[in-house]
């Protein structure tokens, strides 16, 4: 039990509250010493208690408050805008699953943008470095699939300061693609990267034991080594996902690809040099797009977004993974 502050301050020798003690003269004492602390000790359990109540109330009110604006959104996305208007998507950071630029995410703002009443055009509004193939490949059939379904409902895409690698991937799959002059577009490539520490490992006297069911099993283990065959397997699986992001970049962009091998060598060049490449079609922000090409000045945000617990536990899972990243394992394939 914690003992009140007032019989630490008699130990070091406090007057005012040594003058409380009861006097040791005093036949009933020993009552009175343990009546004082009886009385400071409820004081403690009151304070902790209020301390308490504090605390609840406030997870309350942000649970009330939260619940509130999930309520309001819900509201706002079934009454759904009453006029013409252009559908925004924002594709922005590292596209992979369980982020803010998932699969999941932005295939389910396309479906509202294409459900929705009143949507003229569908702009994916594109900020991003690339990311998962898989992730990317999902956003780009998904996007062919609804303009099949949808005909009269063109999607754009705008890229801001980078659309590379995945990002591009899934902009292929749009009817036309806008940059400004400064952006940074291309880097078709796939890349899977890692540390080996074997040579090190021998160079400090520590053995490594890795047992495995398989010939191969181990084969990205950063402790073991990485033979001819090794490397030779890895590169067919890269050069496989290579041919793949090559495919849909070709369906895409069909004719208005102008330059030849150089464009899937994971090279990226400017916004302006990307128009005579073929890689894009013009110049333009979403505002641009909306008003001159789409006809319509009115912007909607059919993005999803995330509330605060959400981002914490992404927050947390990064920094482990990242963790986890640093200790020398290898990366899975990435479009970046």
């Amino acid at each position: 039990m914690k003992l009140p502050s007032w019989i630490g301050r008699w130990k070091r020798g406090d007057r005012a509250t040594r003058d409380q003690m009861p006097a040791t003269d005093d036949p009933n004492w020993e009552r009175a010493l343990i009546n004082r602390l009886a009385v400071e000790f409820l004081h403690q359990q009151r304070r902790s208690r209020r301390w308490g109540l504090v605390l609840k109330f406030g997870l309350l009110a942000y649970v009330i408050i939260l619940s509130a604006t999930l309520i309001l959104d819900g509201l706002g996305d079934s009454m759904g805008p009453t006029s013409e208007h252009t559908a925004l998507i924002k594709i922005e950071g590292l596209i992979a699953d369980k982020t803010a630029a998932s699969a999941e995410r932005i295939i389910k703002g396309l479906h509202q943008a294409f459900e929705a009443d009143k949507v003229k055009a569908v702009i994916l509004s594109i900020n991003s470095p690339g990311g998962s193939p898989v992730q990317s490949g999902y956003v780009f059939d998904e996007i062919r699939r609804l303009r099949e379904i949808h005909p009269d409902i063109p999607v754009y895409a705008v890229a801001a300061d980078v659309c590379a690698s995945g990002a591009y991937y899934i902009a292929s799959a749009t009817d036309a693609i806008y940059v400004d002059q400064a952006t940074l577009i291309g880097s078709i490539g796939v890349r899977m990267d890692g540390f080996g520490f074997q040579r090190a490992l021998e160079e400090l006297g520590i053995q490594r034991r890795l047992l495995t069911a398989g010939e191969h099993k181990g084969i990205l283990d950063p402790f073991s080594s990485f033979d001819d065959w090794d490397r030779e397997f890895i590169q067919g699986l890269l050069d496989n996902l290579h041919q793949q992001f090559i495919a849909a970049v070709k369906e895409g962009r069909g004719d208005r690809l102008e330059g030849g091998d150089e464009l899937f060598s994971g090279l990226f060049w400017t916004g302006q040099e990307s128009l005579d490449l073929g890689l894009s079609d013009g110049l333009g922000s979403a505002a641009f797009v909306a008003r001159e090409i789409v006809g319509t000045e009115k912007l909607v945000d059919y993005s999803q977004q995330r509330d605060l617990l959400e981002r914490f536990a992404e927050r947390v899972g990064t920094t482990l993974a990242n963790r986890l990243a640093e200790l020398g394992g290898a990366s899975v394939p990435a479009l970046r």
